[in-house]
């Protein structure tokens, strides 16, 4: 395993730097070409992160260029997320942002311009009878009955579907390749379908929408793409892309390059099941803290430079198949929050204490730093009152030899304050604790007390100065490490029913002015993060980010 003193593995990196010093490539130029039917997840920031940052790197240029060929699924609400998400990352595009419809109007002129040379046809075959044409892996396809129409008859036709004179599924324009190719993507793929709907950015001129295959390579020669990096899926597709560039009479020939895709365990990056978990409203939107988005992952709490730096200790290679383990991305957002996050204290489960012998209205106020290791952040002040609040979870009635918190007759350090004994503890009548008599050791302020070992230190707040949390406490959306490896399996029965808990907690005073998206570490607790859409200064919500426990930093020692 790569560990953050070894650089991460990136073939591509590699290859165009010996490009440009071999002066085969003056300038890089790639390209970002999301598809605007849904939100952006970690997937696409590995690509994100290859794409921009070898421009970056190399002193090139990254195209942003929407590839809206099927107008029936993209919004322009994904349109905005999308370009919010690539900023929020830190990253910029070249020049204006694109749209693959920008070049419709080539395109069909490239797709006439096949049917003039012999190498298109509209076919009237329907999808089913298409399929089964195609053949298999094993046995050549069939020739369309369609296939040797005449050019003149196939530019009528042709311009009869822009017009919307046939249905949906009467007609297809496809190429004219080689339908007994061991790649079945050579087998006469689809150029144009015809579909009667209103796009984003044309309207209703088009009524014929050109496919991914035929509409990548055009866009990327005539924006001067130099490299079309993709995942590994489509490494059967380039000898497809390179058919095109190499029967039109294209500006330049960009070269394609695949890498492996990212697979993070406990999670989904397929997009059409991340969208079925928002539709059926089992998650609170494309941006719940608890998907795998670039948006959910912000909500959260995640930095673009803890994101950017996962990317990057995952490398890029050519080796498909393995999972990223979930600890890698919760360490690098760890490791980010534990120099950048001002620290606080927030009682998750609140348990009143009673210091009996401090008096009524007495009050002291600490001044503790913001964090422990820079002075460039304000320091905190945190009162000191007779009653206070501790975690339930920090007191047991019968303790164990270990516990090292407070229990009956026991002593505790309040964390930056004194040691205190529990004298009483206080129930209800149905014998529910429901607040602890306690007495304070004032001789223990910054010093240990005479004559015996305090071990334990807990986190506390002032019940007449802490602040009302709401507090979400966000776990993996699945139980299962690869929810939908079982394809004859409901994905949706992995779902991890703890994976959100909600506190009605209490924070010091400090955290009352925490603006949206600001972070902290709730000490001996985790990393939260005000929420960026629910906190408001009269109701705050802080969703936990991670926990303090880094397991893939053990991993990585013992490695």
């Amino acid at each position: 395993m790569t560990n953050e003193t070894t650089p991460a593995p990136n073939f591509i990196r590699n290859q165009v730097r010996e490009e440009i010093e071999g002066g085969q490539v003056t300038k890089i130029v790639t390209r970002f070409p999301p598809e605007p039917n849904g939100f952006l997840h970690i997937g696409h920031a590995k690509s994100i992160c290859l794409n921009f940052g070898l421009a970056e790197q190399m002193g090139g240029d990254c195209h942003l260029r929407f590839d809206d060929t099927n107008p029936a699924k993209e919004e322009q609400a994904y349109i905005d997320a999308i370009k919010e998400d690539v900023s929020w990352l830190g990253f910029e595009w070249a020049g204006p942002v694109r749209f693959a419809s920008d070049y419709f109007d080539q395109l069909y002129a490239w797709a006439q311009h096949l049917i003039r040379e012999g190498k298109a046809y509209v076919d009237d075959l329907s999808p089913d009878e298409i399929r089964e044409y195609r053949g298999t892996l094993t046995e050549p396809g069939t020739p369309s009955p369609y296939r040797e129409r005449n050019a003149e008859e196939n530019l009528d036709l042709l311009a009869r579907m822009r017009e919307g004179e046939f249905g949906e599924s009467e007609k297809v324009l496809r190429a004219k390749i080689d339908m007994a190719s061991p790649n079945i993507n050579l087998r006469d793929p689809i150029l144009y379908r015809i579909r009667h709907a209103t796009h984003h950015q044309t309207g209703d001129k088009w009524k014929i929408y050109p496919s991914y295959d035929f509409t990548h390579g055009q866009s990327d020669a005539l924006e001067g793409v130099t490299h079309s990096i993709c995942t590994l899926e489509f490494e059967d597709h380039r000898p497809l892309y390179e058919w095109f560039l190499d029967n039109l009479p294209v500006p330049c020939k960009p070269r394609q390059i695949e890498f492996s895709r990212l697979n993070l365990n406990y999670t989904l990056t397929s997009k059409r099941k991340l969208k079925l978990l928002v539709d059926q409203g089992i998650v609170d939107g494309w941006d719940d803290p608890r998907m795998p988005t670039v948006s959910g992952m912000r909500r959260r709490g995640y930095t673009p430079a803890s994101i950017r730096k996962f990317c990057d200790m995952i490398g890029v290679t050519r080796a498909d198949g393995g999972l990223v383990d979930i600890a890698m991305l919760t360490h690098a957002i760890r490791s980010d929050l534990e120099d950048s996050a001002p620290r606080s204290m927030c009682v998750l489960k609140p348990l009143k204490v009673v210091l009996t012998n401090v008096p009524e209205g007495h009050e002291e106020v600490y001044d503790v730093p913001g964090h422990p290791a820079r002075d460039d952040m304000p320091v905190r002040r945190v009162p000191f009152t007779r009653e206070l609040y501790i975690d339930r979870d920090d007191f047991m009635e019968e303790p164990p030899k270990k516990f090292f918190r407070l229990a009956p007759g026991k002593e505790v350090r309040l964390r930056n304050s004194y040691v205190i004994r529990c004298d009483d503890v206080i129930k209800d009548e149905s014998g529910e604790i429901t607040a602890l008599h306690c007495s304070v050791d004032f001789d223990t302020l910054g010093k240990n007390p005479e004559g015996r070992k305090v071990k334990g230190v807990i986190h506390w707040v002032s019940a007449v100065h802490g602040v009302p949390l709401e507090v979400r406490l966000y776990d993996n959306l699945f139980l299962e490490e690869q929810p939908d490896k079982d394809k004859d399996a409901d994905f949706l029965e992995h779902l991890n029913p703890e994976s959100l808990t909600v506190c009605q907690a209490i924070g010091e005073p400090s955290l009352a002015h925490a603006t949206p998206e600001s972070r902290f570490q709730f000490e001996r607790v985790g990393y939260f993060c005000a929420d960026r859409h629910a906190s408001t200064p009269e109701h705050l919500v802080f969703n936990r980010t991670v926990g303090l426990k880094d397991t893939w930093a053990k991993i990585k020692q013992k490695g």
